[in-house]
């Protein structure tokens, strides 16, 4: 009996001291939860607090897509290269008469080509434009010609004949099927600049007659004759051709990157 009586003063005793405990213990862990809580919250803050700096990371990711409208333009590009590549003329290659009288300097990328020869010691350079093309009978004069000329697909021409170290002649032509019409003349000399201002000479078309059909004469012995400038012609509307080929495709490259 004195052993239970013990026991019973020592539950007593203790009990006290167990409640204490586990009130510490709850409130030990309910400390560390709000902690905790706390502490999750303040994170959340900071990222709400950041994220107005982070969406434009995410903007910078979707920039990478093309525009609908590049597409758009890509796709018109494509249509015009495989019409450019359905005709006959991008990939023609011409046969040089055996008879032409130059030699012909055509680099690709350029809208123009120059042709070179010597003639009992003249250095004869031609550069040679783009065609102008008349594509119909009912195209526009803009000057209101109705001569057969306006009806006709045109070759400017720039005509340089020089002596050896001296002076030179420089013609400025328009060129039509069997047909070339000097438009101006001008004489150079070496020790003078282009930038310098000289006298020119009067209008060609304002020269007797005579001395008119003289210089065309002149030019036909050095080379520029009808039989010329009907291969030239042709030449030149092929290479206008490929040269659009080449610039479409510099386009498409400049899309697609």
């Amino acid at each position: 009996m004195a052993f239970i009586s013990i026991l019973r003063k020592s539950g007593s005793s203790l009990a006290p001291l167990a409640t204490r405990l586990v009130r510490g213990q709850r409130n030990y862990h309910r400390a560390l939860f709000t902690a905790k809580t706390h502490s999750n919250l303040s994170h959340s803050h900071r990222i709400s607090f950041l994220s107005p700096f982070l969406v434009p990371n995410l903007h910078y990711s979707s920039a990478s897509k093309k525009p609908s409208s590049d597409e758009t333009l890509l796709r018109v590009i494509l249509s015009e290269i495989q019409c450019l590549q359905e005709t006959d003329d991008h990939d023609r290659v011409e046969q040089i008469p055996s008879d032409f009288p130059f030699e012909i300097v055509d680099n690709p990328g350029l809208q123009t080509l120059t042709l070179k020869r010597t003639y009992q010691g003249e250095e004869i350079e031609v550069e040679v434009h783009m065609p102008d093309l008349v594509t119909g009978e009912n195209d526009d004069d803009p000057d209101g010609d109705n001569s057969e000329k306006a009806s006709l697909s045109s070759l400017p021409l720039v005509v340089s004949v020089s002596k050896k170290d001296g002076p030179s002649l420089e013609f400025s032509c328009i060129s039509y099927p069997d047909e070339i019409e000097i438009d101006s003349l001008a004489a150079k000399r070496p020790e003078i600049s282009d930038e310098e201002i000289a006298y020119k000479g009067p209008s060609f078309v304002d020269l007797d007659e005579d001395l008119q059909k003289a210089f065309k004469r002149y030019l036909n012995m050095r080379g520029i004759k009808p039989s010329t400038i009907n291969f030239l012609h042709e030449y030149m509307i092929n290479k206008n051709s490929k040269e659009e080929l080449i610039w479409m495709k510099k386009l498409k490259k400049f899309v697609e990157a």
